[in-house]
């Protein structure tokens, strides 16, 4: 009997144990499980803003009036050693002449950079994204001013 007693509690004894184990496991893993969701909507949610707020700005990352190919226009102004333009008026001249002498000078076939090279040429598109999208803006304001006058074309 008293042989039977012991192993009725050394089993319960066992199962005790083995239900303790279970129930950390359970929690652990219930923790763990919760930072993961937790830490997922963190992310969404932020992720969720800055799209909101690269829509508001101009229309998507790569349309956006900061950032395009990622480069803001500070950059491509210090990139090309230009001034930034003014009320959206730049002597493209000027801009063409240093894209030409620095894109010539990185020349891979010369022993210049290829990397260097499409850091200039994005630099002049970026500028010239920035004063085309500043002209569209000034004539349509102008338009704006004068009244809509529709183009008919009578030839076609």
């Amino acid at each position: 009997m008293q042989g039977e007693k012991k192993l009725k509690i050394r089993d319960t004894f066992k199962f005790i144990i083995a239900h303790r184990i279970i129930t950390q496991v359970a929690i652990t893993g219930a923790r763990v499980l919760g930072r993961a969701i937790s830490e997922s909507w963190k992310q969404a949610k932020a992720s969720s803003a800055y799209q909101k707020a690269q829509q508001s700005s101009g229309g998507g990352v790569a349309g956006g009036s900061s950032f395009s190919n990622g480069l803001t226009l500070e950059e491509a102004c210090k990139i090309l050693n230009v001034k930034p333009p003014k009320e959206g008026k730049m002597d493209m001249e000027d801009v063409m002449a240093r894209f030409k002498k620095l894109f010539d000078v990185n020349d891979p076939k010369q022993g210049g950079s290829f990397y260097l090279q499409s850091k200039i040429l994005r630099a002049r598109e970026r500028l010239e994204r920035e004063i085309r999208s500043k002209a569209e803006k000034v004539a349509r304001e102008e338009e704006l001013k004068e009244g809509w006058k529709p183009k008919v074309f009578k030839d076609r």
